[in-house]
């Protein structure tokens, strides 16, 4: 109940729902409180299933697919929501307060652009308006193409099916930075770690697929080369 508590104080009496006094403070410990990941999640989002001209009730839906308020937080959701529809704040303002934020740990702005995306393929297809929103806000957070595509790979899968974008790698890595990668990007993207940066559960389940989809990759790319494995615990 305490994240809705907090989102509802944060709400009250505030214009612009992304201040957040300390946020610097959290980033520089590697955390992030899980009102001020919603206010993003929350501000991004808005703007995310508007990005196409339109809101489908598909988007609205996977809106509260991450979000699951109990009922005495639901109308603090639907206020924040409609502020941040109603709001003549773009969205590059939302992105770059960010990305001043937490500039030095790109794993929170990932999972801000994982739920993104998850709002985007709500009605089964990610449109021209949507992608090039997406690319931007990766843009401002500072990811680069290759790595935009990595992510990109997670939600949706390479045309070409290559593991190597899923992983964000060359084809022609050595098999020992290969492993090197694999286990920095496990790491990275596993949904405990997700979990410790303080990030709401309620989006674990995008981590799960997300994880999948690396694993996946790194076994296909195993097999290709004639490699085992490592055990794992």
């Amino acid at each position: 109940m305490g994240f809705w508590r907090n989102l509802a104080d944060r709400l009250s009496g505030r214009d612009n729902f992304l201040d957040c006094e300390g946020c610097d403070d959290r980033a520089a410990a590697h955390r992030v409180n899980d009102a001020d990941f919603a206010m993003a999640l929350i501000g991004l989002g808005a703007k995310m299933a508007r990005a196409d001209g339109q809101v489908s009730r598909s988007e609205i839906r996977a809106f509260y697919e991450v979000f699951k308020p109990p009922p005495e937080g639901r109308e603090a959701l639907d206020r924040a929501f409609e502020l941040a529809m109603q709001t003549t704040l773009g969205f590059d303002g939302y992105a770059r307060r960010l990305a001043r934020r937490f500039r030095g740990y790109p794993a929170i702005l990932e999972d801000v652009l994982d739920g993104l995306f998850h709002v985007a393929k709500a009605d089964g297809m990610i449109t021209p308006d949507e992608m090039g929103y997406l690319e931007r806000v990766a843009d401002i957070f500072g990811f680069s193409e290759t790595e935009f595509r990595r992510i990109l790979a997670g939600h949706v899968e390479p045309e070409d099916g290559d593991p190597y974008v899923i992983l964000g790698i060359d084809a022609g890595i050595s098999d020992a930075d290969l492993r090197k990668a694999y286990r920095r990007i496990a790491s990275q993207n596993h949904p405990d770690r997700l979990i410790a940066r303080g990030a709401p559960l309620e989006i674990q389940r995008l981590a799960d697929e997300k994880m999948a989809a690396i694993n996946a990759a790194y076994g296909e790319i195993l097999s290709q080369r004639g490699l085992v494995a490592p055990l794992t615990n």
